[in-house]
């Protein structure tokens, strides 16, 4: 297939760029580069257009001759999002309607969706499944659930087919060093933890150690990228192949501490990595796990490379990596 990548210049989006080539598909990158980054763009071609540009898109989708979309286009910082809901509703979802439209415009049927587990607020069970009340505790997760839902009523209008991939704490890099995460400004806690290791960071801000968990901090499901990346390619050939639309929760069932984190950082690294306590942050869970049970058994996935340490050692691996940033 020839699969236009909104986004594919970014974090996962280029690691599912890779896998997608890997698998014998023609991945064409769509990105405005505000937070891609174009030597991340070495799995096919690369054409620079904004979401918000509906004429631009619509046109730029045409010219790919696509026969399926993925949408990784998005702003991701939690806390702007508190502070700034207005920037994350234009983007995520009045530009991802864009999207939408173009699509409906142009004829193309199949749409894989990066969503997350931000949909659902405060986890009211031991895992989350997809059924869990979606109730979101920030407009990042709002905007996303809101994006599923206008997904859900195009299809019911027009034949629109789509898999919405709600993922857990991506983490992680490319084992062969092509790409991997590199933010600005960096929020992610794999990435702060291993540049205190590196000495680029002081130490590491934990924020709170008074929630309601064993050690005090937040608890999340952290899952290596290639597995995310794995499970779009599994997604995309199901549409392919004329499957149903899908809803699932991408996560591996165990939960892992900030302070659990940097332990194993410590450990693998073999730096002290300071920490400092500080203040919650605002639209901070205190615990995010997934039940995966359903892309499983759906999807015939199963994450290879979540483990902890993994995780940590590839993303290190690249973070010691000079690159053009």
């Amino acid at each position: 297939m020839r699969i236009f990548v909104t986004g594919g210049a970014g974090y996962i989006g280029s690691h599912v760029c890779k896998a997608l080539a890997r698998a014998g598909h023609e991945p064409i990158t769509f990105d405005n580069l505000s937070t891609g980054h174009r030597w991340a763009v070495k799995w096919g071609p690369l054409v620079v257009g904004d979401l918000g540009d509906a004429a631009g898109l619509k046109k730029a989708l045409a010219d790919s001759r696509a026969e399926a979309v993925m949408h990784f286009a998005a702003s991701a910082y939690v806390g702007v999002s508190v502070v700034d809901p207005r920037a994350y509703y234009a983007n995520n979802f009045v530009n991802g309607k864009n999207l939408l439209d173009a699509m409906v415009d142009v004829g193309v049927k199949s749409l894989v969706f990066s969503s997350t587990c931000a949909i659902f607020g405060d986890q009211k069970t031991e895992l989350l499944d997809e059924d869990h009340p979606q109730n979101p505790v920030n407009p990042y997760g709002e905007t996303k659930r809101s994006f599923e839902r206008a997904i859900h009523w195009y299809g019911n209008a027009y034949g629109l087919r789509s898999a919405c991939l709600r993922y857990f704490n991506a983490a992680g890099a490319d084992p062969d060093g092509e790409t991997g995460e590199v933010h600005d400004p960096e929020t992610h806690l794999i990435p702060i933890v291993l540049a205190v290791a590196a000495g680029a960071r002081s130490h590491i801000d934990v924020f709170g150690d008074d929630y309601p968990t064993p050690d005090g901090t937040c608890v999340r499901d952290y899952i290596h990228v290639l597995d995310l990346a794995s499970a779009h390619v599994l997604a995309i050939e199901h549409l392919h192949r004329g499957g149903p639309s899908l809803r699932l929760n991408l996560g591996t069932g165990q939960g892992s501490s900030v302070s659990e984190v940097v332990a194993a950082a410590r450990r693998v690294t073999g730096a002290e990595i300071p920490v400092r306590v500080s203040a919650r942050r605002a639209g901070d869970p205190a615990r995010l796990v997934a039940d995966g049970r359903a892309s499983r058994a759906t999807l015939k996935w199963t994450p290879t490379s979540s483990d902890l340490d993994t995780i940590l050692r590839t993303a290190w691996a690249w973070a010691r990596k000079p690159r053009t940033a």
